[in-house]
């Protein structure tokens, strides 16, 4: 019996009791504990793991306990499991130590003050988890009271700001044991209050909070934070010296976040997919963490659930639909000419070099156009496929990872190209093209092709797609698309709404070489009467029909009118 697809499973303790598939990643405890830092940060992009690693995390390394206070033995979770083949010294760790786990991830509010209450809220939830602390008479009254008052949402701002150390503190004195922290998505505040416009109110919560949790605090054994980004300039690490940063460029526990290609290929074959591999490899593949090629966990456990029961079925992009791509869609609309130059060269499959350097923060990105790169990168959005060492500086070679990542540099391309179609002047070009002035009408398509972001090789495909998205964006015409008429179909037909008006035929052509333009106009003219794409106009009762020839080479246009 094949085990179910974990969708949505996020508790370490759910995936096991429900018997669900499970891609063993417990020898992330060895690695944290054989590297001997106190503080550990792991930057990773959105949906690979983390959270279902830190819940394992805190499974194993937790004192658990209910609400009476009694222990809750949760040894049996890691029976056959790889770190239980790691030995005593590892195995000794389990259920030792009081745990302090808090997710950020739910903080994405539109104001400072409702994101601050779901983080206060967040707090007093964990600090409930922990209320059997003051069930006896280890605390000092006025701590039971501060205590309850986080609880109840009624303590002072100073208390929620601190309120992880002093929950360390409290926890140490009842366990008599220093504290484990673990902090999920730590930057996920940072990030929506970046594009909400609260950035540094945030800012200086989040680090008054992680200064005294992690910086100062005696009661701490060890922390394990996960996010996409290394937040540092801010200084909500400064002073940490024992703080090992682990971010997609370094090889350290590259096999906890992600599936490998032998757990990918395992997983399929266990499915009976097998054959598949081919294509996920295509579309999921392509992300590498230090030396380590990874495939992205999310993309592969939604193909495999979604298709396992069909014959025929085909790829589908399932990370867009739950990352945040507002950063892509910042690039996009921003781009200068260099910048959108990049970005069709990466959409046709290229690279780009850039500086690159983990500090990058959110409030950074537009210092320069080289900190959107990284962003880009750390989260995802690019892979590295080479490196060089100059002048003291790392710089990576990128390029976009996988089918999928493609998908969403491809829609929100096309996204924004129809919002800038919405606000842009078709005046001009109406006039032209009702006025038989081929020079002003090739100029406009021209610039239009220049200020956007193209790909498909420029094939007369996507010119054909290009000029019927800009006509119809005039909103003066029916714009009608190879519809039949005559011998042939012409490319594209614009009717006024009445027959009295005037109606256009414009057949499209692209040349290989700038030269060949002025011929492949003269050559569509030629096919469009040759072949009467007149007659259809003429049967429903327009006189007024103006042929154009229209050629492209890459970026620029060449418009003819029958009778040049």
């Amino acid at each position: 019996m094949r085990r179910p697809i974990p969708i949505g499973v996020e508790f370490y303790k759910e995936m096991v009791d429900g018997g669900y598939c499970y891609v063993d990643k417990t020898m992330l405890i060895k690695d944290i504990l054989d590297g001997g830092a106190k503080v550990n940060l792991f930057t990773r992009p959105r949906r690979f793991g983390k959270t279902l690693a830190l819940n394992m995390l805190r499974v194993f390394f937790e004192d658990e306990r209910d609400r009476e206070g009694n222990r809750i033995d949760n040894s049996s979770y890691f029976e056959g499991k790889k770190i239980a083949d790691c030995g005593t010294g590892y195995m000794d760790k389990q259920g030792r130590y009081p745990v302090i786990n808090l997710t950020m991830k739910s903080t994405r509010q539109p104001s400072y003050e409702m994101a601050y209450n779901v983080l206060r809220k967040t707090i007093a939830e964990e600090f409930r988890r922990h209320r059997y602390v003051c069930r006896e008479n280890i605390l000092e009254s006025d701590e039971k009271q501060r205590f309850q008052d986080i609880i109840e949402g009624i303590a002072d701002p100073d208390d929620y700001a601190t309120a992880l150390a002093f929950l360390s503190r409290c926890l140490r004195k009842y366990h008599e044991s220093n504290v484990v922290i673990l902090i999920d998505e730590y930057d996920v505040p940072m990030e929506n209050a970046y594009f909400r416009g609260f950035y540094d109110q945030m800012m200086d919560f989040i680090r008054s909070l992680f200064e005294s949790a992690l910086k100062t605090n005696e009661a701490l054994e060890l922390a394990v934070i996960t996010g996409c980004l290394r937040i540092s300039r801010e200084s909500i690490f400064t002073g940490l010296n024992n703080l090992k940063m682990m971010s997609i460029l370094r090889d350290d526990c590259a096999q906890a976040f992600g599936f490998t290609e032998e757990e990918v290929r395992a997983m399929l074959a266990a499915y009976g997919m097998a054959e598949r591999m081919e294509e996920v490899k295509k579309w999921y593949d392509g992300y590498l963490f230090g030396n380590m090629e990874v495939y992205n966990p999310w993309s592969i456990i939604s193909y495999v659930d979604e298709n396992m029961h069909k014959t025929h079925f085909f790829p589908k992009p399932y990370w867009s639909n739950t990352s945040s791509n507002s950063i892509i869609k910042e690039l996009v609309e921003e781009a200068d000419l260099d910048t959108r130059t990049e970005i069709e060269y990466l959409i046709e499959g290229g690279s780009i070099e850039k500086h690159v350097h983990e500090d990058i923060t959110y409030g950074d990105i537009h210092e320069s156009r080289d900190n959107l790169w990284n962003f880009l990168f750390f989260t995802g959005y690019l892979k590295k496929v080479g490196e060089r060492f100059k002048d003291n500086e790392i710089y990576l070679q990128m390029t976009i990872p996988n089918e999928e990542i493609r998908y969403i540099y491809k829609s929100t391309v096309l996204s924004w190209f129809d919002k800038k179609i919405k606000t842009t002047d078709f005046s001009i070009l109406l006039r032209a093209l009702e006025g038989g002035d081929c020079e002003t009408l090739s100029a406009c398509l021209s610039a239009q092709l220049q200020d956007s972001i193209s790909f498909f090789d420029y094939a007369e495909s996507y010119y054909h797609g290009f000029l019927l998205g800009l006509l119809k964006g005039t909103g003066k015409y029916r714009v009608l698309s190879n519809r039949e008429s005559g011998m042939g179909r012409p490319d594209i037909v614009l009717q006024a709404p009445s027959v009295k008006g005037k109606a256009f035929i414009l057949e499209l052509k692209v040349a290989r070489e700038f030269r060949q333009m002025e011929e492949r106009c003269r050559k569509a003219i030629a096919q469009a009467l040759e072949e009467n794409y007149r007659a259809e106009l003429m049967r429903v009762g327009y006189e007024d029909i103006t042929v154009y020839g229209v050629c492209f080479h890459r970026k620029e246009c060449l418009v003819m009118r029958e009778d040049q």
